[in-house]
């Protein structure tokens, strides 16, 4: 990790502000500007932590706010140690450290016994730029406390990052839901990834979520959930373009915008948009791309030079098929709208559900613009498969969409990922 000092910026300030302010901290706005208020947050720590009180964030520094981060600690039992006492220590709960080490008895743990220790804060923060290292350190996590979570990979992307999924449930019921096809709609992968997070810990606790039963949706579905099917455009919108980037002068002339990727690139890494990469009229999709402006490799609109040209549109495909959904979600943003058609291929009970989506949700039933019709995932997923699929937009806004918004966009959606195994 990088060493963030007073006058540091961008998201590893945003997150150790976050963390911060988690446990009890106050390292004023989080805003990744690392200011005198972070630098006091951060000295503070560093003194309740036996650290050097440099306020800088240095190596041990960074590994004492690593082990929070994780979400867990290892921790060996010492004598006189009971459950309920480690739990006290930690600042968590004996239910906690029991779920995430299945194969303990716990009235007789023994001296030397090896116990992951979860803490007493969530895993996903939903306040802070949601960077794929960020996602990455949080399925981990997740899998540590939760170990009847499955996780795996579906591919890599261009630059060989994973293309993760987690699995919710272990029922017949197959669905799927994936985020971030576009870099600049990365807010749509902590929206999943919150979502997986509350459902482990309904489930691990036998509790309801708005009075949907997750124990009985766990042993009757399976929930597939790709979070960020675009890692590379992720990290280039979020943490800037390198120079160690093998793409850097070619995306250097490909963005002909005069504005920052930040602002712009929904694309890949090789300047595909993903979400018109997929057979599925993908030759209609590339007639419009001159009537757009659109002549090659760019921040948005170009489909690439054949179907599934790219590893991540491929492995979306390929991971498809190797499942039965009967459902698929693909969540983008933004607009509040929900899109369920394509070409007349929907069954027709896609319009059914989207309009029950739309009742929990507040979102509105549309017909797809004509410039986004084809070659999107659901678009192929109708058409190979003739079942429900839809696209949903979330938010309100110019993309990327605040993270202020994030409550809200979650509030909207919960009920959706929940009644999407059910119909």
């Amino acid at each position: 990790m990088k060493i963030l000092k007073l006058g540091s910026r961008g998201p590893d300030v945003k997150l150790i502000q976050s963390l911060l302010s988690k446990i009890g901290y106050n390292p004023g706005p989080i805003d990744g500007i690392y200011g005198p208020k972070t630098q006091q947050a951060v000295i503070a720590f560093q003194r309740n932590n036996n650290l050097l009180a440099s306020g800088i964030v240095e190596d041990s520094t960074w590994q004492a706010f690593q082990v929070l981060l994780n979400g867990y600690s290892i921790y060996y039992v010492q004598r006189g140690d009971t459950i309920y006492n480690i739990a006290r220590k930690f600042y968590t709960t004996a239910e906690a450290i029991i779920t995430a080490n299945p194969q303990i008895t716990p009235n007789l743990i023994y001296i030397g016994q090896r116990l992951v220790v979860p803490y007493g804060i969530d895993i996903v923060f939903t306040d802070i730029d949601y960077t794929y290292d960020i996602m990455e350190r949080n399925i981990f996590g997740l899998k540590a406390r939760y170990p009847f979570l499955e996780i795996g990979t579906i591919g890599k992307s261009v630059l060989g990052r994973n293309l993760y999924y987690l699995r919710l449930g272990r029922g017949t019921r197959e669905v799927s839901y994936n985020a971030a096809h576009h870099s600049l709609e990365w807010i749509t992968s902590p929206l999943l990834m919150k979502f997986a997070e509350n459902f482990l810990k309904a489930y691990a606790t036998g509790k309801t979520i708005r009075g949907y039963n997750i124990r009985d949706i766990w042993n009757q579905s399976s929930i597939y959930i790709v979070p960020m099917v675009n890692p590379d455009g992720v990290d280039l919108v979020l943490n800037g373009l390198s120079p160690s980037n093998p793409y850097y002068n070619n995306l250097l002339q490909w963005n002909q915008t005069g504005q920052p990727f930040s602002e712009v690139w929904n694309a890949n890494i090789r300047g595909v948009d993903l979400n018109r990469n997929y057979p599925a009229s993908w030759e209609e999709a590339k007639a419009q791309e001159a009537s757009l402006g659109i002549y090659g490799p760019g921040p948005t609109r170009y489909g690439g030079p054949s179907p599934l040209s790219e590893p991540e549109s491929y492995a979306m495909v390929n991971f498809t098929r190797q499942h039965n959904f009967r459902m698929v979600l693909a969540y983008h943003s933004q607009g509040k709208v929900i899109y369920w058609n394509y070409l007349n291929l929907a069954p027709q009970v896609s319009l059914t559900i989207a309009n029950i989506f739309s009742r929990v949700s507040g979102y509105a039933v549309a017909d797809v613009p004509i410039v986004a019709a084809y070659a999107g995932y659901k678009d192929w997923f109708i058409k190979e498969y003739r079942r429900p699929g839809f696209t949903i937009e979330v938010g309100l806004g110019k993309n990327p969409l605040p993270i202020s918004q994030f409550n809200t966009i979650y509030n909207d959606n919960e009920e959706i990922l929940l009644l999407a195994p059910l119909l």
